[in-house]
């Protein structure tokens, strides 16, 4: 489903991204993983459509999308989520995911209103139509945040670190709504993510970079295993 070939990124002289390949196969989840500074984010957003390549490409189903706007990157069927939720304050739950709905896939009001509904309900997210996002915990957040994407349509979910600012059974819950967002609706997962041990047990393979560049990829255990995976870790809190 999504093929990335020998991807590079440099800001002002600045290698961020290099030489990065891998591919994902349609319902699979992949978790992109790798200390502060490898490079998972920037690979994200050439991904999502946040930046332009300095080389390499990006195929989605066939077709290069590579320096293509976000916009186009979202109708073409990727939906992605974001590390630090912005939702609109000033629009109540429903409505946040509704706008979604109405602009990336032109539904109707009535529509896009059915779909917000199905996709609050498929995070668990409680909702009225008086709701209002004030207020809400980090872990709503992140859920409210997922709907969103989910309201898009995709058919390839980048989810940008969904664990962040979450504790050990939030994590949990997270991570098993990913697994069963894959397996309800069949939707392809790529999983950025700092803390490790979590996603290790739902991501069917990994990708690790280190400075920019793979140094391991295969099954968790595989990588899990690996030397150099275990060096680039050893005294974090990933594997928490």
């Amino acid at each position: 489903m999504l093929e990335v070939a020998k991807l590079t990124k440099s800001f002002d002289g600045f290698v961020a991204v290099n030489g990065v390949s891998f591919s994902v196969a349609e319902g699979e989840i992949l978790g992109l993983i790798g200390p502060n500074g490898s490079g998972k984010s920037t690979t994200f957003n050439l991904i999502a459509g946040a930046l332009a390549p300095s080389a390499g490409s990006v195929r989605f189903r066939g077709a290069e999308i590579g320096g293509l706007p976000a916009h186009r990157v979202a109708h073409a069927g990727i939906g992605r989520t974001y590390q630090i939720p912005r939702p609109f304050r000033k629009l109540s739950l429903e409505e946040n995911v509704a706008l979604a709905a109405f602009y990336s896939r032109k539904l109707s009001r009535e529509k896009s209103f059915e779909a917000a509904r199905e996709c609050l309900s498929l995070v668990n997210l409680s909702f009225e139509k008086s709701n209002s996002v004030d207020g809400l915990g980090a872990a709503s957040l992140k859920k409210l945040e997922l709907a969103r994407a989910l309201a898009t349509g995709p058919k390839l979910l980048l989810a940008d670190e969904s664990l962040g600012g979450l504790d050990h059974a939030e994590m949990d819950q997270a991570a098993d709504m990913l697994s069963a967002i894959r397996d309800q609706r069949g939707i392809t997962i790529v999983w950025v993510e700092h803390i490790m041990g979590v996603l290790m047990r739902v991501v069917d393979r990994c990708v690790v970079l280190d400075h920019g560049e793979v140094i391991a990829q295969g099954k968790p255990a595989e990588v899990s295993a690996d030397r150099k995976v275990i060096e680039v870790y050893l005294g974090t809190d990933a594997f928490a």
